[in-house]
């Protein structure tokens, strides 16, 4: 089979496989655009549900659009909020109401209600000027109950199918050639069921989209990579369209879905786990045939550990990031202990390094 290796925005041509950071509301927490992008990062991964109570679109569209507002060049993705609603409203109701209509919720220390139909959920993707707009889904966890399931391949059928015809009504009235259009991605979801997810794959080829998402929790109650769904979800649908496994941010996890074929992945993991004193490594640099067939090749750097206290060697022995050429394990546990935001920086931009160089491996696989 041969997967895409390349998706052409507007911004340039994005080659497969990407990593994308979650930039939630405009930003990589702790570092700007230009380091970002120093580390070798091509795209960013930012969120409707989250954009529009803060700052407000708005105030995006005031300012620009998110390329302007967040002065990152290159290619910009919107997440739908979907999962936000699983995260949020599916995990506590007082945050809101999921109905067929669309989210309905309170954001926290709000007066007044958000409505975001699958209708509203374009719109504000198209006037922030992503270059990658994905549909509103009802997200489910894997292990939710069957009725829960059809619900949500229901809901998130229908959610499409109001997305694309909005979509398509935007870009008439816009009247943007093709190449300045955006892509628009559905997503599948079904959690744990192939029967639910081969229904919702076919609903929503039949509609016909740019690309698809594997959409539910990706892992387990242990924690593992359900990779039965995710192999099956990439069969589901046709090779020649780029497949995007929202969440899954997990190195040995990326290298495993890259080889089934799928090109594009965010999460917030690895900048999440520099923040808290987890920095990457590869233990060894495997062949590129041989990243998804084990993990010994990744391993963590706890900038809590004492043994690193007087250490003079870098993060990775052989890493060519700013911060191993110039800093040592112990200058870094320093700032870690001390809580300083040079820490945060320096941990991030090693981190985003290691995706990127991950990201170079699977390209070479």
């Amino acid at each position: 089979m041969v997967f895409p290796t390349q998706l052409n925005l507007k911004s340039g041509t994005l080659v497969l496989p990407q990593y994308l950071p979650d930039a939630t509301f405009g930003q990589v927490r702790t570092v700007d655009s230009a380091a970002t992008a120093a580390c070798g990062i091509q795209a960013l991964m930012m969120n409707t549900f989250h954009l529009m109570q803060k700052p407000g679109a708005t105030t995006v569209k005031s300012l620009g659009g998110l390329h302007r507002f967040s002065g990152w060049e290159k290619a910009i993705f919107t997440d739908s909020g979907g999962f936000q609603a699983y995260s949020l409203i599916r995990q506590n109701s007082k945050f809101g109401t999921l109905t067929d209509n669309g989210i309905s919720f309170l954001p926290e220390n709000g007066e007044r209600k958000f409505l975001l139909t699958p209708e509203k959920c374009v719109q504000l993707q198209v006037s922030f000027d992503s270059e990658v707009i994905f549909c509103l889904d009802d997200c489910t966890h894997i292990d939710d109950p069957q009725s829960e399931q059809e619900k949500s391949v229901s809901r998130t059928i229908q959610w499409a199918l109001r997305c694309r015809k909005e979509f398509d009504r935007l870009m008439d009235e816009k009247e943007l050639p093709e190449v300045r259009r955006p892509k628009l991605f559905g997503v599948v979801q079904g959690g744990n069921s192939p029967e639910l997810r081969r229904r919702c794959a076919d609903a929503l080829l039949e509609a016909g989209f740019d690309g698809y998402g594997y959409g539910g929790w990706p892992l387990d109650e242990g924690g593992s990579l359900v990779e039965e769904m995710i192999a099956l979800t990439r069969d589901l649908i046709p090779e020649e369209f780029p497949l995007h496994a929202l969440g899954i941010g997990h190195p040995p996890y990326i290298a495993r879905c890259a080889a089934m074929g799928y090109g594009l992945f965010d999460s917030a993991m690895p900048t999440r786990d520099a923040r808290h004193g987890r920095l990457y490594r590869f233990k060894y640099i495997p062949e590129s045939s041989k990243l998804a067939k084990s993990s010994d090749w990744f391993d963590y750097v706890y900038s809590t550990d004492k043994r690193y206290i007087k250490s003079s060697e870098p993060v990775e022995d052989g890493c060519g990031c700013p911060v191993c050429q110039t800093y040592s394990l112990g200058y870094l546990r320093h700032l870690y202990k001390l809580n300083d935001i040079l820490y945060q920086r320096l941990a991030t931009q090693h981190n985003l390094w290691f995706m990127a160089r991950l990201m170079c491996l699977l390209k070479a696989a």
